[in-house]
């Protein structure tokens, strides 16, 4: 994509709530009227019905956390959406680690943000198909930021206070998340962008344990392929490919 059709993206409003349900809500609706644009981002203070992964909730503290979502045009096929999820933890682990200097910052698959093996934040990906088309898709960040205690009940749950014991500027990170995001998107090289995702990958080269419905077992991470599904090797020697739902993961 040319340089100035990126500044226009990057140069489209960015809508600032005091309180909302959840930003990836009120960008469906901006969608849903006809109003939204490509790089148009809405962020809050609060959000009293965040959303997660497989329909989780996503807590936080009001004015304590980085809630933003950003609307974009896809630049893929369908089949080839995990590439979104990729630019976006890619871009946002680098721009982590480079504001975190002495703090370990790695992607869980597949949209966790980790820092020193605690999750700080995650991202939630919403995609717009109209008729055959694929229209819009929506990327949602929750991040902690200036925590400094986590419920008791989240004993794997961090802040970047908590492990930097940094106070750091919202709105400052937020321009830098968002400017880096869009620019992996629009610009940003999709088998250098799977590399990196890679080799930020949480645990790679580890014996990780997993469960589902039935029994527990480990497996060895490998990686994550283009089209997002966690590659390991099971204990026996064998291979075998995961879809983001089909297992759970063991803290």
């Amino acid at each position: 994509m040319a340089l100035h059709l990126l500044q226009n993206i990057t140069d489209a409003p960015i809508i600032e709530l005091d309180t909302i349900d959840s930003t990836n809500n009120y960008a469906m609706r901006l969608i849903d009227a006809d109003t939204a644009q490509p790089g148009l981002t809405i962020t809050a203070r609060e959000q009293t019905q965040g959303k997660g992964q497989r329909g989780r909730t996503w807590q936080d503290n009001a004015g304590q956390s980085l809630l933003m979502s950003i609307i974009v045009e896809p630049v893929h096929s369908l089949e080839r959406q995990f590439l979104f999820n990729v630019a976006a933890t890619v871009a946002i682990t680098e721009v982590l680690q480079k504001k975190c200097e002495n703090c370990d910052i790695r992607i869980k698959w597949p949209n966790d943000i980790i820092v020193n093996d605690k999750k700080a934040g995650g991202v939630l990906i919403e995609n717009v198909i109209r008729g055959n088309r694929w229209a819009y898709s929506i990327i949602g960040l929750g991040l902690n930021v200036l925590q400094e205690d986590m419920p008791a009940a989240l004993p794997y749950a961090t802040s970047l206070y908590l492990e930097n014991r940094q106070s750091f500027d919202i709105r400052m990170l937020r321009l830098d998340l968002r400017t880096d995001i869009l620019k992996n998107l629009y610009n940003g090289d999709d088998e250098t962008l799977m590399r990196h995702y890679n080799q930020y990958l949480y645990r790679r080269g580890q014996l990780q344990r997993f469960s589902d419905e039935l029994t527990e077992w480990e497996a060895l991470i490998n990686g994550v392929n283009v089209e997002g599904q966690l590659v390991v090797q099971l204990t026996d020697g064998s291979m075998q490919r995961y879809t983001h739902g089909s297992v759970s993961w063991q803290w």
